[in-house]
């Protein structure tokens, strides 16, 4: 039995799901204290991430060789979609509040209901509309308060936000069959690889710098990649495989929360009366979403 093997078998998922929450809610924060560009920082978060798996990834090389074409076909798409998610919605937390642009890119769930509706023949009940209804119209109350506070364009953030959670739920849909099929390395091998060279023909084609950033803005890419990237979405990945998917979304309604209390506290952010009050329902809305595809 391999190391991973064993590791896997002595982690309770429902442990792992917390520690993914908490290392996801760190991402908009640290986004926030970096002042690098938006692509290389996403860029060297995904390729850090990769270096930091590729021992364990390197052990299930055999598994990875055995990927089926259309699996690795799906799996590239998928990191595609992550790629544009990334720079959609890092370019959002600059613009608007950490709680309205973590609140807005969690309503992934609505739109991963809707696609699965449309693209794989899933049906959708009632009460999920419901649920996509409430969360849309707390993301439309959100912007409706999007001039409260100090963000500098928060209109445009919140949208960017919203388009980071389309993106999210193109990426997760596109996981969602190959993960039944394919192993949890081999699978985030191809897609954070494809995600990687993508990243990095934007930061080619907008010319931005790549390496020549002071050494707090390394430290903040690694921390990145440590927290939301090896302990936030790659953990979330494997739970996906022990845990109910509609478990997973419902846990990770915890991140917005999560942010903006880290945001309180860090960054002395206080989120405006509206900008709370349109997150609670968007997040209503995401939890009757996901426990209503649980049912």
């Amino acid at each position: 039995m391999s190391l991973l093997t064993r590791l896997e078998a002595r982690t309770p998922p429902m442990a792992a799901l917390v520690v993914a929450v908490v290392a996801v809610s760190t991402s908009a924060i640290l986004i926030r204290l970096s002042d690098a560009p938006k692509g290389p920082m996403a860029f060297w978060r995904v390729t850090f991430t990769l270096l930091l798996l590729a021992p364990l990834a390197w052990r299930e090389r055999t598994s990875l060789a055995k990927l089926g074409r259309g699996d690795a076909i799906s799996a590239g798409f998928a990191g595609l979609a992550l790629a544009a998610h990334f720079v959609s919605w890092f370019e959002s937390v600059d613009r608007t509040t950490v709680a309205a642009s973590v609140t807005l890119v969690t309503t992934q769930p609505a739109f991963v209901a809707v696609g699965a509706a449309l693209l794989l023949d899933e049906s959708i009940d009632r009460r999920t509309v419901a649920g996509i209804v409430v969360a849309l119209a707390g993301a439309g109350l959100m912007s409706l308060g999007a001039e409260q506070g100090s963000a500098p364009e928060p209109l445009l953030g919140n949208l960017l936000a919203l388009a980071g959670a389309v993106l999210a739920g193109a990426y997760v849909l596109a996981g969602r069959s190959v993960r039944q099929r394919v192993a949890l390395l081999p699978y985030v091998t191809v897609v954070y690889s494809v995600c990687a060279v993508t990243l990095l023909g934007y930061v080619l084609l907008l010319g931005d710098p790549i390496v020549d950033y002071p050494g707090h803005e390394w430290l903040l890419f690694l921390g990145m990649a440590i927290g939301p990237g090896v302990f936030g979405h790659t953990v979330i990945n494997w739970a996906l495989e022990h845990v109910e998917s509609s478990v997973v979304s419902v846990s990770l309604v915890g991140e917005p929360v999560g942010s903006t209390l880290l945001a309180l506290v860090i960054l002395s952010e206080v989120p405006g009366t509206v900008t709370v009050l349109g997150g609670a329902v968007v997040l209503t809305g995401i939890y009757v979403t996901a426990s209503a595809r649980r049912a």
